[in-house]
């Protein structure tokens, strides 16, 4: 779909944002500069994340308190069960509901060692559908899951990726954000794969708009996504090249989103590293258009 078409588009469109939850006050400036620019947007809801085994739970717990307080957005908090017991989970997740977050975004989480196997608690939840039923016991919070276009790297077939949403799903979760990935092909094929798999629920392709073309690879290699060659080829020789990396960046963006959309895609997640201009130039793109808040 080409940008005028998208201009003309009158199918509605949904974006949600994902920020981490700042470590400094220079970061925690450049959080607020994130959010009270894309806030007019008027997001479906935007996510603060977890550090691996639940280390930034406080300041996610601030973040979001912040996001209530100050602004009109409606945040989801995220929600690992990696080395935590279930008391202390539950706890948790009655402060949220007491606070006035309805929307979790349920994770089975990472060991806080990078790299290491996972291992449920002894006293905690085993898996992400155990939790996401624990959660929706406690309260009738909205539930979103994560989900593996390219197949999550610790999982020993498409079909047990499949399965393990499906469980998700049947335990309550109620949409599936895909984690970012560079081919339109892999997202459209995963959502008619889990249409067949008989899970209803929405497929929303999570996007990585960032200029830091290193970074992404490296987190790309963590978590099992595809750099595709023509995306490295893009970017080679622009390591030193801030302005033009920006300009690549912002194109590979356009077309991801106009491409997905035009495959029936109605709903985006922005994964926004607490930057804000690509998912801005993105959403405007899709035809959102800021609305007056004051």
């Amino acid at each position: 779909m080409s940008l005028k078409d998208l201009a003309a588009n009158q199918r509605p469109i949904a974006v949600s944002f994902e920020f981490f939850p700042p470590r400094t006050e220079e970061m925690e400036r450049q959080l607020w500069t994130a959010i009270k620019r894309l806030e007019p947007l008027a997001p479906a809801f935007v996510s603060v994340t977890y550090g691996a085994g639940g280390s930034t739970r406080d300041r996610t717990h601030a973040t979001i308190q912040w996001m209530l307080a100050e602004t009109s957005l409606k945040p989801a908090a995220h929600l690992t069960c990696v080395g935590s017991p279930k008391s202390e989970i539950e706890d948790i997740v009655r402060r949220y509901w007491a606070a006035g977050v309805r929307h979790i975004v349920a994770l089975r989480g990472d060991m806080p060692e990078a790299g290491a196997a996972y291992e449920p608690h002894p006293q905690g939840y085993a898996s992400t559908p155990d939790l996401i039923a624990g959660i929706r016991a406690l309260g009738d919070f909205q539930v979103s899951v994560s989900c593996y276009p390219e197949k999550h790297p610790e999982s020993p077939s498409y079909e047990h990726d499949l399965d393990l949403l499906k469980r998700k799903v049947e335990a309550g979760a109620g949409r599936a954000i895909t984690q970012f990935c560079f081919s339109t092909d892999a997202v459209a094929r995963y959502r008619d794969r889990a249409d067949r798999w008989g899970i209803s629920v929405p497929i929303v392709p999570g996007l990585m708009p960032a200029t830091n073309f290193a970074g992404i690879a490296r987190m790309a290699a963590r978590c099992g996504a595809v750099i595709p060659g023509w995306l490295s080829a893009l970017f080679e020789g622009l390591d030193h090249d801030l302005e033009s990396r920006r300009i690549v960046a912002a194109a590979v963006l356009a077309e991801q989103v106009g491409e997905l959309h035009a495959r029936g895609f109605e709903q985006f997640h922005f994964y926004t590293l607490n930057q804000a201009d690509l998912t801005y130039a993105a959403c405007r793109i899709l035809g959102i258009a800021p609305k007056d808040i004051s």
